[in-house]
This record gives C-alpha cells, sequence and structure tokens, in this order.
C-alpha cells in the first residue's frame, strides 16, 4: 500500500515525525513521496542533514503551520495519506496560553481536515493522546476536540473515498519535554523531584507509536480511536531505575497533572471493542456496522464497567526493565534517542 503512496507529516520534525520517515523509508523504499511539514526552519534545516534529499529524493521539506489552511492545502496536492502529529502539547505551557494552544490543537485540525476534503487525500491517522479521556488540562480539552473533530469528518466526506480516524496513547518513551530526560538530567544533583510517589503513568517506545499508526492505515474503516495495550509504571519506580542513589523530593502535582493517565473511560466502554493487543473506541455516531467490524477482525465488547487506567493496569514495568528500556532507547550521556539516524 505505501510503496507507491505520496504521504504528508504534519508536525514531521518532531519526535514522532522523525522516527515515522525513517521508519518508511527503511520499510518502504519505493514510497513515492513523503512530505515533511512543520513550522520550524531549524528541525528541518537538522533533519536534512541526517535524511538529504539527494540520498533520500523521495523527502520533501515543507515549511507551513497547520494554522494556515492555504499552506495545508498546497502541500497536500497529490498526496494520499495524512498523519496528523502537530500539537502543542506542554501542559503548563497549554494552561498559561490557552488559546495559542486552541489555534494549533483544534482550529489546526480543522485545516486539515478541509485540506483533506479539497485534495485527493484517501486516509488521515490523527494522534491522539491519554490527556484526551475526561481531561482536566486545556492542552487535554483540545485533543479531545480535535479527536471529535477528526471522527466526525468522515460523516461529511460525500461521496469522497476519504477515511479519518485517531491513534491515541500514552507517554512516549524519552520524547521531549517528558519526565525520563529530565530525571537523567536532574540526576547529577543528586535529587530528583517527584510531583506525588502514587503517580503512575502508562509508557509506550516511539517504534511502538510508529508501528499502531501503520496498522491503523492497514484497517481502518474511518470513525475508530485505536488505543494499544501498553505497560504502566509507578513514578517511584522510575525514579529509581534512573539513579537508585538520588534522594528524591516531593514538589507536588502542576497545575492541569493527573495522579494517572486514563486512555479508555467508563463512559467510552459502551462504544468500545477489545482486541488481542489493543481496543478501539467506536464512532458514537453511526458510520458503519459495529458487528461486522468485530467480528471481521475477532473482537468482544468491553463490560459495561470497563475502564483502561495507568493505575489500574494488568501489565506494569519493574525498575529492571526500566532500566533496560531507558538503556535501549535513550543515551543516559546525551539524553538523546540512540537510533536518531539512520
Amino acid at each position: 500500500m505505501l510503496n507507491s503512496a505520496s504521504i504528508l507529516v504534519t508536525g514531521g520534525t518532531g519526535s514522532f515525525g522523525r522516527r515515522f520517515v525513517k521508519t518508511i523509508l527503511i520499510r518502504y523504499p519505493q514510497i513515492h513521496r513523503i512530505v515533511v511539514f512543520s513550522r520550524d526552519e531549524l528541525k528541518q534545516y537538522e533533519m536534512a542533514q541526517d535524511f538529504p534529499t539527494n540520498t533520500y529524493p523521495q523527502i520533501r521539506y515543507f515549511i507551513g503551520d497547520v494554522r494556515d489552511a492555504d499552506r495545508l492545502k498546497r502541500a497536500m496536492e497529490g498526496v494520499d495519506i495524512v498523519i496528523h502529529a502537530a500539537a502543542l502539547k506542554q501542559v503548563p505551557v497549554a494552561e498559561y496560553n490557552p488559546f495559542e494552544c486552541i489555534k494549533t490543537n483544534v482550529l489546526g485540525a480543522q485545516n486539515v481536515i478541509e485540506a483533506c476534503y479539497d485534495t485527493r487525500v484517501k486516509k488521515v491517522v490523527a494522534l491522539s493522546t491519554d490527556k484526551a479521556a475526561a481531561p482536566i488540562n486545556l492542552y487535554g480539552a483540545t485533543k479531545l476536540c480535535s479527536d471529535k473533530l477528526f471522527v466526525a469528518a468522515n460523516h461529511m466526506r460525500g461521496k469522497r473515498d476519504l477515511k479519518f480516524s485517531v491513534v491515541r496513547y500514552g507517554n512516549v518513551m524519552g520524547s521531549r519535554g517528558s519526565v525520563i530526560p529530565f530525571f537523567l538530567k536532574k540526576r547529577r544533583e543528586g535529587v530528583l523531584p517527584i510531583t506525588d510517589e502514587r503517580m503512575t503513568r502508562f509508557n509506550i517506545t516511539l517504534d511502538e507509536g510508529v508501528d499502531l499508526v501503520l496498522r491503523a492505515l492497514d484497517i481502518m474503516w474511518g470513525g475508530e480511536i485505536f488505543v494499544p495495550k501498553i505497560p504502566s509504571y509507578r513514578i517511584t519506580d522510575l525514579a529509581e531505575a534512573i539513579d537508585g542513589n538520588c534522594r528524591t523530593e516531593i514538589v507536588g502535582i502542576r497545575p492541569g497533572e493527573k495522579l494517572h493517565e486514563e486512555m479508555i473511560t467508563e463512559t467510552d466502554a459502551f462504544n468500545t471493542i477489545e482486541f488481542d493487543d489493543y481496543f478501539v473506541i467506536l464512532p458514537s455516531m453511526h458510520l458503519w456496522d459495529a458487528d461486522k467490524f468485530m467480528g471481521t477482525f475477532q473482537g468482544r465488547r468491553c463490560p459495561a464497567d470497563f475502564s483502561y487506567n495507568s493505575g489500574t493496569n494488568s501489565e506494569w514495568l519493574s525498575v529492571e526493565r526500566l532500566r533496560e528500556l531507558i538503556s535501549d532507547h535513550l543515551n543516559p550521556q546525551t539524553h538523546r534517542r540512540k537510533d536518531d539516524l539512520l
């Protein structure tokens, strides 16, 4: 499917975008075109050093912002697949600059949808976050709104051969601004600040996130929210894995932060189907035969009181496993991913 396709990635210079592009180049060497769409010229320049166009002629670097509808439409000319990864995602920044977050995460999402309507795009997968489930911060609220926009976009596609779906997952190990690089930096001071000892988090590697998006592209009917089954960790275990000799200091929960992450609420359970290694939250408004969907992929409906929460998860990462993952996926000296380059 992808070997002859043209793909556009919004937020293409971010952690996910870089890894997605790298994965596509390795797995689908005959890919027709990859458009890296982002607003940061420096990040595009740096990415072009790792993926130069003379070596990878499939790549196009396209400066633009999802807030600019005209630029999006121009960038999508001839594109078959859109991966929407652009977002303002720092929780404290969003709390202090709420409408800037809305402009990118909500209005930008609608701009992506409208541009897809006006071009020949066939499939769209938008990236979501655990914070969109029962949101308590502005970032989560904007991503919930974005999810609703992409799901509802399927109702307005008319006769277009066009599908929109969403992928929702938890913390990506070692992503920019996340807790593991922060702890790796703070351990030099001998103290690791912990917001609350009871705190838990879901964990997914960047490669697992990319694989989930590729799977969604393969099986999507349009309107689903795909949620992977992934392990949790306790923040105290993470601190131990980073450096057991460091003293921990309780600093209190930050504005807009939860004790436990939630990806499927009990209210969502009525519309949720479980598969072997992922869940699908069905569109609340009828798009297609849910029983046929469930039978096609051999799923089963979740019980009415089901929820998917990092604090009540059945799979947990041990201290030793956390150390192994950090060693495998991050360089403790530079805090950067080990395999960013091809």
